[in-house]
């Protein structure tokens, strides 16, 4: 996928949830759940950028377990474009924002002030 490209699809989300977008490039890394298939419903966060992670946190399904460790692994935002392209465009929306979506076309988007918060 053409970079341009990208940047402008995240653009078009963020236009339509009246919000600037915070950009990720494809060379980026998300933090990916173990149980990702693009075929049931994706689930992202977004946290504060960090030295290594562009804040978001992507998963299948209603929730993921958080007694596992290593439920999230990191990775490139670049291998979504095969197989989950659908996603790419909402990366831009900026930190405390949610989505809930399918490849179906639903869509539901949310602010979550609570992913503002550090809880130490």
């Amino acid at each position: 996928m053409d970079n341009n490209l990208f940047l402008e699809r995240q653009k078009c989300i963020c236009e339509k949830y009246s919000q600037i977008p915070k950009f990720v490039e494809l060379n980026s890394l998300i933090a990916l759940g173990k149980n990702f298939n693009p075929n049931v419903q994706i689930n992202g966060l977004r946290h504060p950028v960090t030295d290594t992670l562009n804040g978001w946190y992507i998963w299948s399904g209603d929730d993921f377990n958080t007694d596992e460790f290593d439920f999230f692994k990191p990775s490139h935002v670049y291998h979504l474009i095969d197989s989950s392209s659908f996603i790419l465009p909402y990366l831009g929306l900026p930190v405390g924002y949610r989505f809930l979506i399918d490849n179906r076309g639903y869509e539901d988007v949310w602010f979550d002030e609570d992913l503002l918060l550090n809880k130490e």
